[in-house]
């Protein structure tokens, strides 16, 4: 057998329990085959259950554990680091709880906070290195560190209850969909609900919109005072929070 077949009949193993791959590895083999699946999939749970506590929280231990066992299942590592294994984790128990979508959320919440923690650093722009941009022809860059995700319940004020070990809030379900804002400021991992039209607002600036246009956009949703109004008030809320880490073209001077 070619080390090349050796490895793929290994991963049918690890991955599938395929029996096939077994017998051409040989009889010999059975015992330390099931060591190495047990092992395998013992760093996989492992993984999951470091990286989903408030999840493991919400749903009980022995909920959690078939989760995972569903997901080892299902789902075998596509990239070279564990660290990713997760992301696929929250669809799972979307399918596992299709009736409770405060599940996934929490668990999205959880796999995004993580990922926060260890995304690409960026230095922040203070209201002060803003005050010689050109606001008509200004495309704003936003921190590697922000993803936005599905909200329909109110499952970052049970996040937050459970990080506070304290007693959780009954799921309530949005009066209109919003996002869930994950972003890195300074060393620490930080989130809030936001509605969709901060969400769509966000999406645009990333992909590339001036942040005139952004606010012509409001205007024409809000009516010009109200609209040129909240996407101030946006921008302020973005500065604030440290999402902001680049604007071209612009005179900025860092102070």
């Amino acid at each position: 057998m070619s080390l090349l077949a050796l490895q793929r009949d290994m991963r049918l193993w690890l991955t599938r329990e395929d029996g096939d791959a077994a017998a051409r590895l040989g009889d010999d083999t059975a015992p330390g085959l099931r060591v190495y699946q047990n092992n395998y999939r013992a760093q996989l749970a492992a993984c999951l259950g470091e990286s989903f506590e408030r999840t493991r929280d919400w749903i009980g231990g022995e909920a959690f554990h078939r989760a995972v066992v569903a997901h080892v299942d299902r789902v075998p590592p596509h990239s070279w680091t564990l660290d990713a294994y997760g992301r696929d984790f929250p669809a799972t128990l979307a399918a596992l709880y299709p009736a409770d979508p405060e599940v996934a959320e929490l668990a999205w919440l959880d796999m995004a906070l993580g990922e926060a923690f260890v995304a690409t650093d960026a230095v922040a722009l203070t209201a002060d290195d803003l005050t010689d941009i050109d606001w008509d022809r200004a495309v704003l860059r936003l921190t590697p560190t922000l993803d936005l995700g599905d909200l329909t319940t109110n499952a970052t004020a049970i996040w937050s209850a459970l990080a506070e070990g304290e007693e959780p809030p009954s799921v309530e379900l949005l009066p209109e969909p919003g996002a869930i804002l994950v972003w890195r400021q300074g060393y620490t991992a930080r989130f809030r609900a936001i509605d969709q039209y901060e969400r769509q607002a966000l999406l645009s600036i990333r992909a590339g919109m001036r942040f005139a246009d952004l606010c012509t956009a409001m205007a024409d949703a809000f009516g010009e005072e109200a609209g040129i109004a909240r996407a101030g008030r946006m921008l302020g809320r973005w500065i604030g929070d440290g999402l902001i880490v680049a604007a071209q073209p612009s005179a900025i001077r860092r102070r």
